[in-house]
């Protein structure tokens, strides 16, 4: 069973800098393609960053230059740097694997002004 756990959220001022982590188990190939996304209330789940297999990577506009997305094949994780953040940072991120069609359960991120 494919099981993918998120930490790293918590509350920052704005400007401030945090990482999440996914660590991902269960099954081999997941971290391959892979990608955060968040939540804001009231808001759309939408797509923040993506990792594929070859290692290309795009970002929603609203986070180029500031996030950073990351893998280490090795510890099967999954990285988001999140650098530079704003209010409207604010969400629940989720991770997703593509490959094995499985979300984490999220973990809030909150930014104040």
């Amino acid at each position: 069973q494919v099981q993918l756990v998120e930490s790293g959220g918590g509350l920052v001022q704005a400007g401030g800098s945090l990482r999440l982590s996914c660590a991902v188990s269960g099954r081999t190939g997941c971290i391959s393609d892979m990608g955060w996304y968040r939540q804001a209330p009231g808001k759309e789940r939408e797509l923040v960053a993506r990792i594929r297999l070859s290692g290309s990577t795009n970002y929603a506009d609203s986070v180029k230059g500031r996030f950073t997305i990351s893998r280490d094949n090795a510890k099967n994780t999954l990285y988001l740097q999140m650098n530079s953040l704003k209010p409207e940072d604010t969400a629940v991120y989720y991770c997703r694997s593509s490959w094995c069609n499985s979300w984490g359960q999220g973990t809030q991120v909150t930014v104040s002004s």
